[in-house]
């Protein structure tokens, strides 16, 4: 008789994640939060799909960027189309710029989006293949002032969330008037030190110079500190731009700090460009305590997280940049854009670890409990009656027992129990017990609402 082999359990593919309710608290907090300040600012919510054609993604993104060469999931189906699925959103936004009329509507087009998105690397802290963002993009203006509203409400919502020691990175990649000068001195530089560049920087070279200033190999990262800076070749236009969003970020107190090499990971970003960081991050304490703590701290090694010598210097929370020229790239004619986004697991990951609260969800103060039949199908109805009237209600239908269900009813808080047996479902009577104090009394069916709201006010 063959032996039976023992099936193996179907698991979740790497990098992908399921996010349980406790996780959820913090996404719902981060979301809610930056959503009330999007919308405060006038900007509008939008969905697209999670497949798109992935010529979308290949021209704007480069063929030489990680994204495109080593991360992005693609197929084709049984039609013959190349699909993929979508590794970030501002393509997305622009393609449905042009798809859904949104030229007709009063500009700048301010949108902000809230989802998830997939793209091959190591999963590692905070970062998994599956990812989700919330990103704004503003459509239609070349003002530094929008430049500036999006990192002012990225910023805003990070400080509203508990964050503190959060800095700006800001740079400036010129346009494609000034760029191309810029390219060829940084090719000239990195041609006298080809040797020492690594394999994809060798490769990258030709087609795209500004990408070995991205690149996190230790022997490149050396060699870019000396390398030609893009704040020296700007035009008088881009540089009349940087300075006015520098000049709304100082009107804001909004932190930041120069950094002339950063480039970001696409191909499309013009001009203005920005990485948020959060600094000499460190646990916070509850806030009681927070005084002391932070004097203590005053004291110790800035490196450290809970006593760990390799926790990070910075973290990288998110970030975004100014693309007028990607409506171009993907057919259509100029159109002036900007936009930022951060990722939200890592986001949760630094609020659990810094001790910041996730979304509060109060409990239910009444508890409904039935015995038998009868008084489960009353309860069922009941139910709805409480969802109408705005009282959060707790049940256990599924349970029969009196004593498991008034163990439930204690264990989550509830003050008020209403209990409904067989006699009390025949009645139309229902028994309210008062948890904290130990008495009860029955009431008629009319009169149930008006004695919750009673009993919840004492």
């Amino acid at each position: 008789m063959p032996k039976k082999t023992k099936k193996e359990i179907v698991r979740s593919p790497k990098g992908m994640h399921d996010m349980l309710v406790g996780d959820i608290r913090y996404l719902e907090r981060i979301t809610d939060t930056a959503k009330e300040i999007s919308e405060f600012y006038g900007f509008l919510p939008i969905e697209t799909p999670h497949l798109e054609n992935a010529e979308l993604f290949l021209r704007p993104l480069g063929e030489m960027s990680d994204v495109v060469e080593k991360q992005m999931y693609t197929f084709r189906t049984k039609g013959g189309d190349l699909l993929a699925l979508r590794p970030e959103a501002t393509a997305q936004i622009i393609r449905a710029y042009n798809e859904d009329g949104m030229s007709s509507w009063p500009h700048p087009v301010k949108l902000y989006y809230n989802g998830s998105f997939f793209r091959h690397e190591n999963p590692q802290r905070g970062r998994f293949r599956e990812f989700r963002q919330f990103g704004l993009e503003s459509l239609g203006e070349t003002d530094p002032v929008t430049d500036a509203i999006v990192i002012k409400i990225l910023y805003l919502t990070l400080h509203e969330l508990g964050f503190e020691n959060i800095m700006m990175h800001v740079n400036s990649l010129g346009d494609k008037e000034c760029r191309p000068y810029y390219k060829k001195e940084l090719t000239n530089y990195y041609k006298k030190k080809f040797n020492y560049l690594c394999k994809d920087c060798k490769r990258r070279l030709k087609e795209n110079p500004l990408r070995l200033l991205d690149c996190k190999e230790e022997t490149c990262i050396e060699l870019k500190t000396k390398a030609p800076q893009m704040i020296e070749h700007l035009c008088e236009g881009c540089k009349t731009h940087f300075k006015g969003v520098l000049e709304f970020l100082d009107e804001a107190q909004i932190p930041y700090m120069l950094d002339n090499y950063l480039v970001r990971g696409f191909d499309y970003y013009s001009r203005t460009v920005f990485e948020i960081f959060m600094e000499n991050p460190e646990p916070t304490a509850p806030a009681k305590e927070k005084k002391d703590v932070n004097k203590e701290n005053n004291n110790t090694n800035n490196n450290s997280a809970s006593g760990d010598k390799s926790a990070p210097i910075a973290i990288a929370l998110g970030g975004g940049g100014r693309y007028d020229e990607l409506m171009a790239l993907l057919g259509g004619k100029i159109l002036p854009a900007v936009g930022g986004a951060f990722g939200l697991e890592r986001i949760i990951f630094e609020m659990k670890r810094l001790g910041l609260s996730p979304k509060k969800i109060a409990q239910p103060r009444v508890f409904l409990i039935q015995i038998g039949p009868a008084a489960k199908k009353r309860s069922f109805r009941l139910m709805e009656e409480m969802h109408e009237e705005g009282i959060p209600c707790g049940e256990s239908l599924s349970r029969d027992n009196l004593k498991a269900q008034l163990n439930i009813a204690a264990k989550i808080g509830a003050r008020l129990a209403l209990i409904i047996g067989q006699k009390e479902a025949m009645e139309g009577s229902i028994i309210i017990r008062n948890m904290d104090e130990g008495t009860q009394e029955v009431v008629m069916q009319n009169r149930l609402i008006e004695k919750i709201k009673a009993g919840l006010k004492k």
